[in-house]
């Protein structure tokens, strides 16, 4: 009887610990999988966006100096403004891809609504213009001043845009000495941010950026390497407890970009009154709105199936559980950037337009995918 008692034992024993090994398995398998799109992922699509940002900024920065140099010496600088206009373009075309995985440090620190908030305070604007202490103040510290003492509405992407452009073309070469030092101030920060946030996510810049973050001898980093966080997920130190979290969380940043995208870059111009209408659009000074778009998508895209072809990624997880699913994904994605595309004249003629409600129900398709079939096959 003992014996038998024993082996009864036994048996279930090893029952018990082949069916938590079976559990393991699955478990196992769905992190290894998921483990192998975080590298790729941090690297080739958070990191190297935002490096290319932040390179594009330096450029425009560049040209800024000297368009504010011409000023003062009273030479033509058409040529220089046309030049910065397309910085500015090339500049603002990564901050969009990036808008995906606008989660940790760009919502931590506020470099989002910091960089990107519209839409502009033109009385604000003018009175700071005509005020000479604070010109006198921004001359002398440039983005530093114009970074901590300036509000949201007074700087970033859209107030360098106000000083460049007008109705979508380079501005006339004809910047006050005072705007031009503006100009110079309000890049230098935005340039600025957009190292802060490769650094936070790379733990690290190269020499020559570091430089441009440190201010009287300090840097400006926060000390952050969030990338590890994804990279080594379920690991001590990580923020997020296995690679399904860290998973879901790039889900999630993709699913709160396209409800932006749909109901409300989108969605606010085409319901709108005709005198809110201008107040709506995003870039309403380049005429960039519909590149800016199409680029937030752009930024689903590279997040989901990775920014680099072949890529391990989250597309893989999803294909290997359900292939129709990633499929439907991938084409939701390729539509929503088509229909984005296909708008003509939004920055006038948003309102009640078709093509732009057209767009609208793509992009609402495509987040309705995110949130209601990805989100919950991760769940799984």
């Amino acid at each position: 009887m003992k014996k038998t008692l024993f082996f009864s034992v036994m048996a279930l024993a090893c029952l018990t610990m082949v069916g938590c090994g079976n559990n393991e398995v699955q478990t196992t398998d769905k992190e290894e999988a998921l483990s192998k799109a975080m590298a790729p992922y941090v690297n080739n699509t958070v990191i190297a966006t935002y490096s290319k940002m932040a390179d594009e900024g330096i450029v425009l920065l560049e040209q800024c100096e000297a368009i504010l140099e011409a000023v003062e010496d009273g030479k033509d600088y058409t040529a220089l403004m046309a030049q910065a206009c397309e910085s500015w373009k090339g500049m603002r075309k990564y901050w969009e891809q990036s808008e995906a995985f606008l989660f940790g440090p760009a919502e931590k620190h506020n470099i989002d609504p910091h960089i990107d908030s519209w839409p502009l305070e033109y009385n604000a604007m003018n009175s700071l213009l005509a005020n000479e202490e604070q010109m006198k103040q921004i001359e002398e510290e440039g983005g530093a001043y114009v970074g901590s003492k300036l509000g949201y509405a007074l700087k970033g992407f859209h107030a360098a845009e106000y000083l460049l452009f007008a109705d979508g073309k380079p501005h006339a070469a004809n910047l006050s000495r005072a705007e031009a030092i503006y100009l110079k101030g309000i890049v230098e920060d935005l340039v600025q941010q957009a190292i802060l946030l490769e650094d936070s996510w790379a733990g690290g810049v190269s020499a020559a950026k570091e430089d441009i973050i440190t201010e009287d001898g300090e840097s400006m980093s926060y000390g952050e390497e969030w990338g590890s966080y994804f990279i080594n997920a379920s690991k001590p130190g990580s923020i997020y407890v296995t690679y399904q979290e860290a998973a879901e969380q790039i889900i999630e940043g993709c699913i709160e970009i396209a409800g932006e995208v749909g109901g409300l870059k989108l969605g606010n111009p085409y319901i709108s009154s005709n005198e809110q209408q201008r107040e709506y659009i995003e870039s309403p000074y380049s005429f960039n709105s519909k590149q800016d778009f199409a680029d937030n998508i752009r930024s689903i895209q590279n997040a989901y199936c990775g920014a680099k072809a072949g890529d391990a990624s989250i597309s893989d997880y999803v294909n290997s559980k359900d292939a129709e699913l990633d499929k439907k994904v991938k084409e939701a994605i390729e539509k929503a950037i088509t229909e984005i595309e296909k708008i003509e004249n939004f920055e006038t003629e948003a309102k009640g337009n078709s093509q732009v409600k057209a767009a609208i129900d793509q992009v609402g398709e495509l987040e309705e995918l995110l949130n209601k079939q990805v989100l919950p096959l991760l769940s799984k």
